[in-house]
Order: C-alpha cells, then sequence, then structure tokens
C-alpha cells in the first residue's frame, strides 16, 4: 500500500485517493518501567489517572469515565487491557494520563491509601538533656 503526500497549500481543492478507506485508531501510551521489569513481564494493565476535570463537559463524557471508576482528579485506577476499556479510553483520551504497567505494579485502592499516609510516630533529632549539661 502506497501513500501520496499532497501539499496542503498548494492542493486546496484536490483530495488524496490513496487513502486507505480503512483508518485504524490506536491506543498510543507510555510505557515506564524499569530495565529488569522490561525484560521479564509484559505489559497487562492499563494505569489511568485523571489529569483534567469534565466539569464542563458533556454527560457521555462524564459517564465513561465514571464507568472506568474515576470520580475525582489526580485518581488513578488499574484495568485489564481489553478492548472496551481501550474504547473508552480514547473517548477521554483529552482528560486521563495512561501508561502501560505489568501485572506486579498493579496497586489496589488500599495499597494507594497506604502509600499517601505519613509515617506514624515521631523521630528524635536531638536531646535537651544534651544540651543542659
Amino acid at each position: 500500500m502506497s501513500f501520496r503526500l499532497i501539499s496542503y497549500a498548494t492542493n486546496l481543492n484536490r483530495t488524496c485517493h490513496s487513502v486507505p478507506s480503512l483508518a485504524v485508531r490506536a491506543l498510543a501510551t507510555s510505557s515506564t518501567q524499569t530495565l529488569s521489569s522490561q525484560s521479564s513481564a509484559p505489559n497487562t494493565h492499563f494505569k489511568i489517572t485523571l489529569r483534567r476535570s469534565a466539569i464542563s463537559l458533556g454527560d457521555k463524557v462524564k459517564e465513561t469515565l465514571i464507568s472506568l471508576g474515576i470520580h475525582r482528579r489526580m485518581q488513578t485506577v488499574y484495568h485489564r487491557q481489553s478492548p472496551d476499556i481501550a474504547g473508552k479510553i480514547l473517548r477521554v483520551k483529552e482528560l486521563v494520563e495512561v501508561e502501560n504497567v505489568p501485572e506486579h505494579l498493579v496497586r489496589t485502592k488500599e495499597q494507594q491509601t497506604l502509600d499517601r499516609r505519613a509515617t506514624r510516630g515521631y523521630k528524635v533529632i536531638r536531646s535537651r538533656k544534651v544540651d543542659v549539661i
């Protein structure tokens, strides 16, 4: 299959007849992995993070976000890679950030909550007893 490039400025009236009639949409995602996991584990899940709000958008976009399990900004959810999830991501691609991750990097909601918590207790920096003596 060959493609012919047409200059936009010189050929505004012409159409390119060599463009294929069936265009396939693909989901392009970034992959952030360490070198050890890159060779051993295949990417099996989507890590989806809502970066922009959907307040002024239509009901279909809001319902798509709810069906993905996203309710607020900066929330991250994990879904197994499948065509229906990929289609939902394509509907809201301007609002979300997507990464391909292997199964051992998938975090549950409880694990994400524990990761955000501060460490408990306190740490002794210096003692007043040393200052008095």
